[in-house]
């Protein structure tokens, strides 16, 4: 493209929204119509330029009016109840639901090779050695040791803001940084793993696990489960750097981008959800047939949620990006 002649050919064009943006609210009905036309004509412009000649001068030109005239046109809007409850009514479930060939593979994988490290420590006495001399190990596993004190060793309510921030970073940082290729989202789902496979290890070979599993899964069903989403998604960012489809890298990265931030918002009301179960549930006097019980219930909330609500928004295209009249303008590119 000849920056200079693109320009020339359609300065009038730019010109004349700019001045129909000075008056906009005097506008005739011809004008109005004037105005939109112009608009879209400015954006698609843009979307060349930034293409082809990416001129900062001409670009940042071309942004400002661009975004004048869309205010212009749709009118200046801000979120409110409306959009939060249309959120997590259709957005969240549908982004979560469209992400399911990552997440569950993932959640399937990590849960597999838990077990296989809890077999591994619980197997071989010389791995556990590794992890603990013998009396912190006992002191660990022994009933009233670390890993059943651990749930009541802060106050309910402090102890339930603790573990949702640092839930919440973990899926965060999952969702955010799954752009680099997805590499820290591997990491932050190794280090789960990790720790699942220890606990599991080290009180199955003291014959403890069902007491580790009375504890662990009230709340970790549903942990585990917001983590193993927030881990998929993000692998799935990290992939869409390599292969976009038929999008352009910028736009699919942008689309794409922009679910993972909107889940974020949703799996941190989600692990906000365990972390109060983990706190007030878990080391409750509560039967543990009974607190096993309403961590199931919660899991299965959720995944209905998913798979009932988000299968039904996703079918009449919901995808847990913003809405379409606040997207910028995109080129249309070939398939």
């Amino acid at each position: 493209m000849d920056l200079d002649v693109f320009v020339s050919a359609h300065r009038a064009d730019w010109e004349r929204l700019d001045e129909l943006l000075r008056r906009h609210r005097r506008l005739t009905g011809p004008e109005t119509d004037e105005l939109v036309t112009l608009y879209q004509r400015a954006a698609t412009h843009l979307s060349q330029i930034r293409s082809s000649a990416p001129d900062p001068a001409v670009t940042d030109r071309l942004t400002q009016l661009v975004a004048r005239a869309r205010s212009a046109v749709t009118g200046a809007r801000t979120a409110g109840w409306r959009d939060a409850a249309h959120f997590f009514a259709a957005g969240f479930p549908a982004a979560v639901y469209r992400s399911r060939n990552w997440w569950v593979p993932t959640a399937l994988l990590s849960t597999v090779l838990a077990a296989l490290i809890a077999w591994w420590i619980g197997t071989h006495p010389e791995v556990r050695a590794t992890i603990g001399a013998p009396d912190q190990l006992r002191e660990m596993t022994r009933p009233g040791g670390q890993y059943e004190t651990y749930y009541s060793s802060h106050p309910a309510t402090s102890f339930a803001a603790q573990v949702w921030t640092n839930n919440a970073q973990a899926a965060a940082i999952c969702l955010v940084f799954g752009a680099l290729l997805g590499l820290p989202v591997l990491w932050v789902l190794f280090q789960n793993v990790v720790n699942l496979g220890v606990g599991l290890g080290l009180m199955g070979s003291a014959d403890r696990l069902d007491t580790f599993l009375g504890l662990l899964l009230p709340h970790g069903l549903l942990e585990l489960t917001a983590v193993f989403v927030a881990a998929g998604t993000g692998l799935r960012l990290g992939w869409t750097v390599i292969d976009p489809g038929p999008r352009s890298r910028r736009t699919a990265l942008a689309q794409e981008g922009r679910s993972a931030l909107g889940m974020a918002i949703g799996l941190a009301a989600v692990l906000l959800v365990s972390g109060l179960i983990e706190a007030f549930v878990t080391p409750s006097g509560l039967p543990t047939w009974a607190r096993v019980l309403i961590g199931v219930l919660a899991e299965l909330a959720f995944l209905g949620y998913v798979y009932v609500v988000g299968r039904r928004a996703a079918r009449s295209g919901e995808t847990g990006d913003i809405a379409a009249s606040d997207r910028p303008a995109e080129l249309p590119t070939a398939a």
